[in-house]
């Protein structure tokens, strides 16, 4: 009789006001665990984030990533239907299927005050707004106690070069300490974690610029620290790793190519090895992530043809391919960025290079680095928009590795 007292005193204590059961995985089992492959969703498939895909849109792209092997996905911000409208889809999946598993890192979107006007006030914060998106965040980190396993408050909230919007660590750890009393007074889960999503150089990888006492007090503020780290954009803005030098002249086109990228992801494991350093000097306890990466298949930008020559897809598939070997190899979670194609990123310029991070197009082709996916057929029975999974390039490497030209030569 007390076995069956406390057999039904767990389903009740462990159901969330989803209605399912909160399956036993916690941040702390996922994040950092090799089993539980992360990456970044917008399942935006329009021009324009105003047309919202529905709730079977995202069903049908939740299946696609969970095929892949994918179990933790990264959302951006709460202000639109699309965060909780995913929650939902997974939530139903789930219910339909009792093998189907899929935890969220729900993001948070802060900003500065008069944020993306022509004079953003960066040492003030835009309060109302934030508000309502941490609030967001806890209603859904009540609602969907089996899925939201991280809070991230901001993305790339705090770096300089973020314009338009970026403000003050200060009221970062304002909203991450606000979070943490919430888990310690019960009113989310304890086990959630709590963590802000930013570039290297924001964590204290790089200038000392950014070097504070808030920035500090944050670090140990976050159960863990959530990095990002883009050498596909440094292509440009600092080449050193990039650019062609002599002695190559001798090597296939093949072989440059995978030099270049190699050298790519031994650049971002140097960032990531520059922010390690400088948490653990302030809290040798702290763990780091990769909160985004990626690598663009097209571009009319800095980084295409007569630009760095960075993006193609087979860099891509390299690049993917390498980062996610390094990063298994130092059980480091990456919620690669990302899972598909987003249109609305530069609308008014169809192959700008913010478009083309998906490792799947806007119709469902598999980019280079899921061919040998396509031919192990996990995606059988799977389409997204009415288009059956099929490879790009109609599987013709050679044609690929046509559109792929060489970096440049430092001159």
């Amino acid at each position: 009789m007390k076995k069956l007292l406390l057999i039904s005193f767990f389903l009740i204590a462990s159901c969330s006001k989803s209605g399912d059961l909160v399956m036993s995985k916690n941040a702390k089992d996922i994040i950092g665990n090799n089993n539980y492959p992360a990456i970044s969703y917008g399942g935006y498939r329009g021009k324009s984030r105003e047309v919202q895909p529905s709730i079977e849109d995202i069903k049908e792209d939740l299946q696609i990533m969970f095929a892949q092997g994918f179990r933790v996905i990264r959302t951006y911000d709460l202000h639109h239907p699309f965060a909780e409208n995913t929650l939902k889809a997974i939530s139903e999946l789930k219910s339909s299927d009792s093998d189907f598993e899929m935890y969220v890192m729900l993001g948070a979107w802060v900003q500065c005050k008069d944020a993306f006007t022509d004079l953003p006030i960066h040492n003030e914060e835009d309060l109302e707004g934030n508000k309502v998106e941490i609030a967001e965040a806890v209603r859904l980190a009540q609602d969907y106690q089996d899925i939201v396993k991280v809070i991230a408050v901001g993305n790339e909230a705090m770096v300089h070069w973020a314009t338009s919007y970026y403000l003050e660590p200060k009221y970062i750890l304002k909203w991450v300490k606000y979070l943490q009393d919430l888990k310690i007074n019960g009113t989310i889960n304890n086990n959630i974690w709590i963590t802000s999503s930013d570039n290297f150089a924001s964590w204290g990888g790089g200038s000392e610029e950014y070097h504070n006492d808030d920035l500090d007090e944050l670090i140990r503020s976050v159960d863990y620290v959530s990095m990002h780290t883009y050498a596909f954009h440094d292509t440009y803005y600092n080449p050193v790793f990039w650019n062609l030098s002599g002695g190559s002249e001798d090597l296939s086109k093949k072989d440059i190519i995978k030099n270049a990228i190699q050298k790519s992801v031994e650049y971002e494991l140097s960032q990531f090895n520059s922010v390690q350093e400088y948490i653990h000097g302030i809290d040798s306890s702290k763990q780091v992530h990769i909160g985004e990466t990626g690598w663009s298949s097209v571009a009319s930008d800095l980084y295409g043809y007569g630009g760095t020559e960075a993006a193609d897809e087979y860099k891509l598939g390299l690049y993917y391919k390498m980062i996610t070997d390094a990063c298994v190899a130092k059980s480091i979670s990456c919620f690669y960025f990302s899972a598909f194609d987003e249109p609305w990123k530069d609308s008014q310029n169809e192959n700008g290079s913010e478009n083309h991070f998906g490792l799947f197009t806007v119709h469902g082709e598999a980019k280079y680095p899921l061919w040998e996916k396509v031919d192990q057929n996990v995606f059988d029975g799977l389409s997204r928009g009415g288009y059956p999974i099929k490879k790009t390039f109609n599987g013709d490497f050679d044609a690929l590795l046509e559109t792929s030209n060489l970096p440049p030569i430092n001159q």
